[in-house]
């Protein structure tokens, strides 16, 4: 672990906006030796969000690492001035991934903005055109993909291609059946479960843009046996197979793993009371639900940092579901209280490369009539 790094970041687009990419490097800020890399291609996008792409691929780095101070050094002076809290952010666009810096900046005992020349910048800034080149190459066989022929683009004004999640709960357990607390408990589907998982699965095979040119989409689930169940069955349908991803895992609901919502608040009454009106309260040698924010969030920028502009099926669990469906409203935490989502469901939102989200679909259960 290094307790001081330095995080120099950059991003660009080839026609402001045009293709967009950014790169950022974490150096161990006693030694300059390079501790990370992160580069990805963002799409249509201009570079004031490419830029923010890059502080914040290197704030998540930095954290990754268990650093506690940091010194980020760019050559945007508007992103440097807005996260100094010098500059407003007025721009629509801005607003939710100066919200994202910030609240990845909120991990570190310290975070410290400087602006430097271009020329000083050079490590960051040729990761971000390598990341364009990249994305250039891309984009031939991407035109193949046919997009969704009804698109909130020309209603919110997002720009560039979304990466649109698929987000499908896994099917029945006999947790669920008895409506237990069932977090990181690895329970398998019940008979019930799997032909709910195979019904989702059929849905998702008849759906278009989910296989091109013989290649499935990206399956990616929780390591739960119950969400692996219900992605093998999609991966049977599509031809695909099934990666897995720990930030998709269901919240740890520590002492109060198995019992009940009654048997829990026997035992522990005025602390669940807590718990259900405060995100940030843990349950008892648990996790809270502001911490499954920041894992699930933590996992979409990576999933949308390998696969962006594509079509991802997650298989996953309620509180990470609702956690994308929140981030794709830019709502509150009280939404995880009043969003219901039923055993294999179907919810679809579309995050976009600009900052903007669209969610498409929630709750959808009609494959199981």
């Amino acid at each position: 672990m290094t307790d001081h790094v330095l995080v120099e970041a950059d991003g660009g687009s080839r026609g402001n906006p045009g293709p967009a990419g950014y790169g950022a490097v974490v150096k161990d800020a006693a030694t300059g030796e390079v501790l990370a890399e992160r580069k990805a291609y963002v799409g249509i996008a201009t570079n004031n969000v490419a830029e923010y792409g890059g502080l914040i691929a290197g704030l998540a780095a930095a954290a990754e690492l268990g650093a506690s101070t940091v010194d980020v050094r760019m050559d945007s002076k508007l992103v440097v001035e807005q996260m100094s809290g010098r500059w407003k952010v007025k721009h629509p666009s801005m607003q939710p991934l100066n919200a994202e810096a910030k609240e990845l900046a909120a991990r570190f005992s310290r975070v410290r903005y400087e602006w430097i020349p271009r020329a000083e910048n050079a490590h960051a800034d040729g990761l971000a055109n390598e990341a364009m080149d990249a994305g250039k190459q891309a984009e031939a066989p991407k035109k193949t993909v046919k997009q969704d022929r009804v698109s909130p683009v020309g209603w919110t004004g997002a720009t560039g291609t979304p990466t649109k999640l698929l987000l499908v709960r896994h099917g029945q357990t006999a947790m669920s059946v008895e409506k237990r607390y069932s977090g990181r408990g690895d329970v398998p589907l019940t008979e019930h479960g799997k032909q709910q998982a195979a019904a989702a699965a059929k849905r998702l095979g008849a759906m278009e843009g989910l296989v091109v040119d013989g290649e499935a989409a990206p399956i990616i689930a929780s390591p739960l046996i119950r969400t692996q169940q219900t992605a093998q069955a999609i991966a049977d349908a599509l031809g695909g197979r099934v990666e897995t991803h720990p930030g998709l895992i269901e919240t740890d609901f520590g002492d109060w793993e198995g019992l009940t919502f009654k048997e829990a608040m026997d035992r522990d009454p005025e602390f669940q009371t807590s718990w259900l009106s405060d995100t940030s309260i843990a349950a008892p040698g648990g996790e809270s639900f502001d911490g499954v924010h920041r894992r699930v969030r933590k996992a979409r920028d990576e999933l949308i940092a390998k696969y962006g502009g594509r079509t991802l099926v997650l298989v996953s669990h309620v509180t990470p579901i609702k956690a994308l469906l929140r981030m794709g409203l830019d709502a509150g935490p009280s939404l995880l209280f009043r969003l219901h989502l039923d055993l294999a469901s179907l919810s679809i939102v579309e995050f976009y490369p600009d900052g903007n989200a669209s969610v498409r679909l929630v709750n959808d259960i009609s494959h199981l009539s």
